[in-house]
Formats: C-alpha cells, structure tokens, sequence
C-alpha cells in the first residue's frame, strides 16, 4: 500500500524515470600503494587502481553498482553522500544501519534510482575508511539544468585533509583515557584531486562549473580565486538563487557549484588558494590561534609558459551560506509536527573513554542493523526501545519535523543527514547559546542542503518533511566523532516497512559473519521488547569490527 502522502515524491521519481537509463558499475574494493603528497602510503582503491573513479548518471537514471569486498582484513561497503534513496533506504549503505557490512571475499549490489540532480560523492560509511582513501565524485547530470547555456565547461576539484597514518591506528589513539581534551587526530596535510593538483585552462569567453567537494575528514577548506568572482549556483545538492562569493569554507561533505567566466581582460595565469581550516572558530579565534597550516594552489592556466604566482589571503571572511536563496522559491514547511532536540558536546563512557554525544548518550553499534530490526518487529518497531542505543527518533507519516542541535562545544562542526536535503531555518553566529524556542523572525524561503556547519556555542534548526519511509543517519561528518559516538538514527515511517524484503545478497553477507537480521536490536525475535543483550557499552578497544555476542535463549534467524 503506498500512502497519499507519498504521491508527491514517488511522481516525481516516475517523472525522472521517464527517460532513464542504466548505469552499471562492477568495482573490486582493493588496498594499493599511492602517495598523494609525497608520503607512499597504503589507500583503499577500486579495481586495482586510485584514486577511485568518478560515477556519472543524468537524473531519472538507476545505478546498479556491484562492490566486492578484496580487502582481506577489513569490512566494507559504500555511502552514496546527498542521494535520498527515496523508496530504497536499504540502498544506503551504513554498516549496522541499513545493511551489514560486506566481509572480505563477499560482494554486495546497490541499485538506486538517482531522483535529483547535483554534485554528490559515494564513500565508505563503515571503519573510517574514507579518510583511507575509499571515495570518489557522484555526478548527476540535469536535463533542465537551469543555468544551461551560462557555462561551457565542468570541472570536478576535490581537496581533502591527508593523513600518513591509517584510519584504524588513528581512532585506537583517540580512543584512549589519556586523551581528556577530545582531540581528534590532526592532519598531515591537504591534498587536492587527489594530489593530482588542479591547473585548468582557462580561456577568454568561458564560463567554467566548477564542482566543488570536500573528502575531508576534519579539517575544512578556504577557497578564494584570485581577481575572480565565484558566483554560486548550488549548495550541496539544491539550486540557490546566483549568489557572488568571494570567498567559502567547505566543511567535510560539504560541496558547492560555482561559476568563473573568462573575460576580455584576464591575462595571465590566476592561482587560487585552498588552506585548511583546523580552528575552532576562524571568525572569533584570538590571531595569535589563528593557524592554516597546510595550503595548496591551483591555477586558471591562460599561458602554460607564463609565471605562476601565489594567491596570498590575510583575512578570511567566507560567504554566509544561509544567506543564500533557493532557486525555486521553496516556503518554509509547515506546521510542525514535531522538534527532535540533540544537545551535543563531549563525554566520557563509563570506562572513562572519551566519546562524543547526543543529549549524554553515544551512538553504539547494535548487533542487527536497524533497518532489519524495523522491517521485522511488526506493530513494536513504532517504539524507540527495541533500536538499542542507537539515540533512535521515530519521525511520522507525512510529518513536517524540525531539528533542533545545540552545539555545547567550543568549536564549528559540520552535521549531515542522510535521505534529506533539509531547510535551514535558523543559524545564528558563534556564542548565540542554546536554542530556547523563542520566535525568532525565520525566512521565508530558506536555503536547503544536506551537511551544514553549526557555529561553536550556537545552534541550528533545520526542518524537514517526513515523505520518504527509511532509517536515515544524522551525525556530524567530522569523521572520528563519527568513530565516537556522535550519531542519532531518524526512524521514519516504521509502519510503512514492516515485513519489507531485502535484496538476499544483503542478506547472506549477515548470514556469512553470524549477524542476525531479524527482531530487536540484539536479535530477539520472540520477545522484542526484551532489551536484554544490547549493546549498552562502546566497545573498550577499537578494532574496527562489532564483536556479536547472543545469550543462548535467544532465537533469531542465525543458522547454527
């Protein structure tokens, strides 16, 4: 049965379809050597070979991606960053959310319909392996592009923070009682395209679509062309009204379209300077903290025999994202049906580790993925306590729901949603305090996106319609808060998933590790209500794989 409320974006899904086509993708997941800024190093490349290669699709269009695993000594599987998975939530690709993480030797086959168009990435959501290298654009290419005919050229430019050690060593060293004051590992440097640089010719009379993405995994980007106006088109994957910037700071996930034009008087080679953001708080941080340690330079390339000067830039003050305005106009949802509110800051568990939390509590793993637990408690996967702590939200049928997060830190942190381009409706500057529900004068037509940066001692309130049935994570894309626990699961339309199939190559990856895919959260399928066997306690060491321990009483769907 498909509820009314659903009409809307299963249209709009047929309509996209109506000239589809297939994009077929068969990638072996590899360890090979590469040494994007000089430092050889192990990475985690596709089919032999990296940097991973760029998907492209035109809207409408379904993508059938096999991935199999040929690690030999971790887990996998892939996130498609920005897609809303709209009707295929088990397409997502987080490990013990929406599917089990595929084992060495096993393959796994994602097929989803790419409803909307813009600049996407896929990456592994699964043992911090996208800082390791396992990511790579996702391109979704407009038919009714409205700002056709004002570029002639697309550029992809990726940058990213870079780390010499692995991701693994990393998070164990984070992980420890030792480190009291929460520092994540910081990076050894910035790399962009994936060291491949960025020199692009430039020619007078071009416009050039620059799509812009950040791999990062902590730290963000400054970008500033020099001489040259960016005028952006689009923030992450939504359409903003034409808006000049003269500068931006592209938080990790974060991605931006902008156009630079060639004109009659540009005449030599124009560098633009990319440095990497690791303050707190750029815009309020005393100078003397003020740090960009690692910079990187691409040209707009006019005289391939000319000189190429540095960009030098003393003071960053990047455009205000929120002030930007969607292309159609879009007026805020309403009314609100309900506020979900996280209070973030950081925390330690009772093993005195230091972990990152939502309202007191981190994310910790469960031993089925919560999606299955949905599709198989029947008229209990309504109630939040057979998802285990997984800091889980039931969200309604057709529901207009605003989240609200307090950022209790002293730092900027950027937070994304799976499954929505959500509006932002409000987001003061840093030291603004907690939101108190106050009236605050909202715009009208807010501007939306999926991963938007929350100011230090400050909040945001972003909204969001409940159209789209699923599990759907939201978390910080800092990627070792992620490691610490800094994740709440967005429950939506339970009712609507119950007895839902899964694809059985899904489903045999559970069976061949011994993870049940069926009942409560520790696979109880006689009692869901039974909350004994979850998982209470992050695990004391970090090795990358959930250790699954079932109390002998227990029945699930586990062969012997």
């Amino acid at each position: 049965m498909i509820y009314s409320s659903f009409l809307p974006a299963l249209s709009l899904l047929f309509a996209a379809q109506a000239l589809a086509a297939t994009v077929n993708a068969n990638w072996d997941v590899t360890w090979v050597n590469a040494s994007p800024d000089g430092f050889e190093r192990p990475v985690i490349g596709i089919n032999g070979a990296w940097p991973c290669p760029t998907l492209e699709a035109t809207t409408g269009d379904t993508i059938v991606l096999t991935l199999t695993n040929q690690l030999g000594n971790e887990t996998t599987g892939l996130h498609f960053h920005g897609i809303d998975q709209v009707m295929t939530s088990w397409m997502d690709g987080p490990s013990a959310v929406t599917q089990c993480p595929v084992p060495p030797g096993s393959s796994i086959t994602y097929k989803f319909v790419v409803n909307a168009p813009g600049t996407y990435w896929y990456h592994s959501h699964n043992l911090g392996q996208y800082p390791d290298g396992l990511r790579g654009p996702l391109i979704v290419h407009d038919p009714n592009d409205p700002y056709a005919g004002k570029y002639d050229e697309e550029v992809i430019l990726t940058v990213s923070d870079w780390y010499h050690d692995q991701s693994i060593s990393l998070v164990q060293n984070m992980l420890e009682a030792s480190n009291t004051q929460f520092l994540p590992p910081f990076p050894d440097g910035i790399i962009v395209n994936e060291g491949f640089g960025a020199n692009v010719t430039f020619t007078v009379g071009k416009t050039y679509r620059f799509r812009i993405i950040s791999f990062a995994a902590f730290a963000s980007v400054m970008l500033h062309f020099d001489s040259h106006t960016m005028q952006v088109i689009m923030t992450d994957a939504s359409y903003v009204r034409q808006t000049q910037a003269y500068q931006l700071r592209i938080a990790p996930a974060q991605r931006y379209d902008v156009l630079i034009s060639c004109i009659k008087r540009d005449n030599r080679n124009y560098p633009f300077i990319m440095s990497l953001d690791i303050n707190r708080d750029f815009a309020n941080d005393p100078p003397q903290d003020i740090v960009w340690p690692h910079n990187a330079t691409g040209y707009l390339v006019m005289n391939p025999k000319g000189s190429y000067p540095q960009d030098v830039v003393t003071l960053w003050q990047p455009a205000n994202d929120v002030t930007m305005k969607p292309l159609d106009g879009a007026a805020a949802y309403g009314p609100v049906a309900q506020t979900i509110t996280l209070n973030f800051d950081f925390c330690t568990d009772v093993n005195g580790l230091p972990r990152a939390c939502f309202n007191g509590q981190p994310y910790i793993d469960q031993t089925v993925p919560t999606l299955y637990s949905v599709a198989s408690t029947g008229s209990n996967n309504t109630n939040p306590l057979i998802y285990g702590n997984v800091n889980p939200y039931i969200l309604a049928t057709g529901s207009v729901v605003d989240v609200v997060v307090n950022n209790l830190d002293a730092a900027i942190h950027p937070f994304h949603m799976h499954g929505h381009q959500f509006q932002v409706l409000d987001l003061p500057g840093s030291n603004a305090g907690s939101w108190n529900g106050h009236n605050r004068t909202f715009a009208a037509s807010p501007m939306r996106r999926d991963t938007v940066s929350i100011n230090p001692n400050s909040y945001a309130v972003l909204r969001i319609q409940v159209t789209n049935p699923g599990v759907f994570l939201f978390h910080c894309h800092i990627e070792w808060h992620v490691e610490m626990g800094l994740t709440a699961t967005f429950i939506q339309s339970p009712e609507l998933l119950r007895n839902v199939s899964f694809p059985q190559d899904h489903i045999d990856n559970c069976i061949k590790q011994g993870i049940p895919y069926r009942g409560n959260a520790a696979g109880n399928t006689q009692n869901v209500l039974d909350t004994s066997g979850f998982n209470t306690v992050p695990p004391l060491t970090y090795t990358g794989y959930v250790e699954f321990s079932l109390p002998s009483s227990f029945q699930s769907d586990v062969p012997s």
